[in-house]
């Protein structure tokens, strides 16, 4: 009889309220009590997702934050509960890799809200790599922002746009053609083990196309260079054990390229949709499929934009319905998220907040309230394979 397969499908962002220190996190000068991503998104208009509030979400909304969500009151049908991170971070790393297992047991390294952010010694590196006598913003900004201001200079200079957020994060932007892809790739490359030092998550590659101000736009191109887990994630136990792990999206990133066999991109969610089905119908049996959905957070959380945010959701919910008729007897598909994004909420940054857990294949179980390592511990136990460095199996 066939191995049964694992899927673990993060929904960048897709937070549902509840997290019970999100007082210690900021947007701006508001504390990130009472964020709630979908809770907030249902209530300026309600949410048409039947095939994951099937499974549980609204009851999820319910169970982390005590909120309803107009548009998702289905009676669960699958696997569902609410996730707690643990992690002191509210970011991309810190998120998945919790999730994976592997809690971050360290302070990241955040750069401050000052003009210059970067210190001397990262400036200076920086300009050796690419080669430049200085680079431009040196600030926190806004991504898409960022380029329109300072997207002209940079190219009658050619110094590089460098920027950072809340997150534990340098940014380097520069044109694709002007500056070139590869050059900008390669430098990234290059500062990455200077700021991991520092415990700075990632250094992220940004390029862009555009002449002008209102026209610059940034490219499928992105590559994000992590900090390694310090201990073996859920793709590492699998790899060694011998079994197949593929990994959609940003996931190869996010794990520094770490116990992965099959690596696929794409310039779109839509491009990831498409991989994802197709895997689903032929993934291995007994392998691991890892996939990330990051257009909910780049493009309508940080904008802030609610009814972008919640088309989005819509959209997704008809890849879920697609991709779960795909499944085989035995199969285990888990949705979930690795932070907030409530784009109702003041500022741009992610929100602290508890995520869904929605499993297909399992039948009806409520599992309640779960720690995010406790979804890389069920995947395991599915899988049988050794367990995880953190968290208890809810299967």
């Amino acid at each position: 009889m066939p191995s049964p397969r694992a899927f673990l499908i993060v929904m960048d962002s897709v937070g549902i309220g509840g997290a019970p220190d999100a007082g210690e996190f900021f947007n701006r000068d508001l504390p990130d009590t009472g964020a709630n991503t979908v809770g907030h998104i249902a209530q300026a208009r309600p949410l048409l997702m039947p095939n994951l509030d099937r499974l549980g979400l609204g009851a999820a909304v319910r169970l982390a934050s005590g909120e309803d969500a107009p548009g998702l009151d289905a009676t669960p049908q699958g696997l569902w509960g609410a996730a707690t991170e643990i992690s002191p971070g509210k970011d991309t790393p810190s998120g998945h890799w919790e999730i994976a297992g592997v809690p971050v047991p360290w302070e990241w390294h955040y750069f401050p809200d000052t003009v210059p952010t970067f210190p001397d010694e990262i400036t200076r590196r920086i300009c050796e790599l690419a080669g430049t006598d200085g680079i431009l913003a040196n600030s926190h900004a806004s991504g898409t922002q960022v380029i329109d201001d300072y997207g002209v200079e940079h190219i009658r200079t050619g110094w590089p746009i460098c920027y950072t957020s809340v997150d534990s994060v340098l940014q380097i932007a520069a044109h694709e053609e002007h500056f070139g892809l590869k050059r900008l790739i390669d430098l990234c490359e290059a500062i990455a083990p200077m700021l991991h030092q520092m415990k700075v998550g990632r250094a992220i590659a940004r390029p862009f196309i555009g002449e002008k101000p209102g026209e610059f736009t940034r490219t499928a191109n992105r590559r994000d260079f992590a900090i390694a887990p310090p201990q073996d994630t859920i793709l590492d136990i699998a790899s060694n054990a011998g079994r197949v792990t593929h990994a959609i999206g940003k996931i190869g990133d996010i794990f520094s390229h770490r116990g992965i066999t099959h690596l696929h991109k794409g310039k779109s969610d839509a491009d990831l949709g498409e991989h994802l089905i197709r895997l689903g119908k032929e993934a291995d049996s007994g392998s691991l499929t890892f996939a990330n959905f990051v257009e909910f957070d780049t493009n309508f959380g940080h904008r802030r934009d609610v009814e972008g945010y919640a088309a989005q959701l819509e959209w997704f919910d008809g890849v879920v319905g697609r991709f779960l008729e795909t499944l085989r007897p035995g199969d285990l598909a888990i949705f979930t998220a690795d932070h907030g994004n409530d784009p109702s909420w003041s500022g741009t940054d992610h929100t602290r907040e508890r995520v869904p857990v929605l499993g297909y294949g399992l039948g009806a179980r409520a599992v309640g309230q779960v720690g995010y390592s406790d979804i890389g511990a069920s995947i395991m136990a599915h899988l049988g394979l050794p367990a995880t460095y953190r968290g208890k199996s809810f299967l």
